[in-house]
């Protein structure tokens, strides 16, 4: 089968296997222990751009999904990055898969089939690249009834997180001292790992607070950051960053109630609530702010409709009233590398010139007429260092 890879056409061997399975109902769990040449078994409905990237970057011998990877609600593009990988994926498998199999047995595909030995275990639809353009196409024609029903439910929760607009909102005290200084607020969404590469600089320059919102923070440790605070439900988050000694934040709901706080307390970790309306990404905006950030930085927060529908919202009434607090404040990350310059001290500039100049000389003494011209240059030097010794009575 012919599969498509931007304008290349890739061979893609849709028999698989035998090869080891792994299965998770959450395909950001199964994403922490995939390793390349294994067989994913998911269920995910409608796969967004993060978790088809997650899933593509573990490099897996096939991909099954017991769910439909496109329900046609939106055109998500999770599906055809899969595809377009050279990845197969079998679509709509059923969700019986998870009481057929067992993880770490192996398995093989052939032709959509999931097979043990020679059994036929279930059977689901080997997408293409003409069948994934064929779901985007018809989720795409209704994409205006979406767009109706998510702007009513936006302006239905502003009422209700109206809340996020008052200045009674009561934010908690922390440790991390956020005054004058600039936060780099970091969401595992769209093109963080560019993003977070494309302002290496800038961090290595301005040192701002580096604050992971739940996965987030496995991002900057990835990206080679420490996170000074790590903000969430502590649901996507490892154990490997919660110890990594940043402050912990748990967003409870506003009734207090925070399912976060027990994992932190069975791994013997202190933490602070903060309960409030909105998303993790909202009050970690919220907190900076409030606690006096001169500049907030986003890396991977969601903007757009389809991102918003990738996290399964169907309005974004927080974000709108939490960016409408914070104000000009708030800078998207691209915006940051666009805006800002490496700045370049003179003695770096000093050092360039030197190291220029040394080249130079270098090259010039080389050649032979090189070699003469600095002796001439170094006699007319040393006769202007005898003039100023008699000059000066220097002998």
């Amino acid at each position: 089968m012919k599969l498509r890879k931007g304008r290349e056409q890739i061979d893609v061997d849709t028999r698989v296997g035998p090869a080891v399975v792994r299965l998770d109902r959450r395909t950001k769990d199964l994403t922490k222990r995939l390793q390349a040449g294994e067989i994913a078994v998911i269920r995910h409905s409608d796969i967004d751009r993060v978790s088809a990237e997650a899933l593509v970057g573990c490099r897996p011998a096939a991909v099954v999904n017991a769910s439909a990877s496109t329900s046609g609600r939106y055109p998500n593009v999770g599906p055809g990055i899969i595809v377009d990988s050279g990845i197969p994926l079998i679509d709509a498998a059923g969700d019986e898969i998870f009481d057929l199999l067992t993880e770490g047995e192996e398995i093989r595909l052939e032709d959509g089939k999931v097979l043990r030995g020679d059994e036929v275990l279930v059977s689901g639809t080997l997408l293409t690249p003409a069948l994934v353009d064929e779901a985007m196409e018809d989720a795409a024609a209704g994409m205006n009834e979406v767009l109706v029903d998510f702007v009513d439910n936006t302006i239905e929760y502003i009422r209700k997180d109206s809340d996020l607009l008052a200045d009674e909102i009561v934010v908690p005290d922390v440790r991390t001292d956020f005054t004058d200084r600039h936060a780099l607020i970091v969401v595992r969404g769209y093109h963080y790992k560019e993003d977070l590469a494309m302002l290496r600089t800038y961090i290595r320059e301005y040192r701002p607070l580096l604050i992971g919102v739940d996965g987030g923070a496995d991002a900057l440790i990835e990206a080679g950051y420490a996170p000074d605070m790590i903000v969430g439900d502590m649901d996507s988050v490892s154990d490997h960053a919660l110890a990594s000694g940043a402050e912990l934040v748990v967003h409870a709901y506003r009734d207090g109630r925070a399912p976060g706080v027990e994992r932190l307390a069975s791994l013997g970790l202190e933490s602070v609530t903060f309960p409030a309306s909105g998303t993790s990404e909202d009050i970690a905006m919220l907190m900076a702010d409030d606690k006096g950030a001169a500049l907030i930085v986003a890396v991977g927060t969601h903007d757009t409709l389809i991102e918003f529908l990738d996290k399964g919202r169907r309005g974004m009434a927080s974000t709108f009233l939490t960016r409408l607090r914070i104000g000009s404040k708030l800078v998207d990350a691209k915006g940051v590398s666009l805006l800002y310059r490496q700045r370049i001290s003179t003695w770096q500039l000093v050092l360039l010139a030197c190291a220029g100049l040394v080249a130079l000389l270098a090259a010039i003494s080389a050649t032979a007429a090189g070699q003469t011209a600095l002796g001439l240059l170094g006699a007319q030097f040393d006769g202007v260092a005898q003039w100023f010794a008699l000059l000066f009575g220097i002998s």
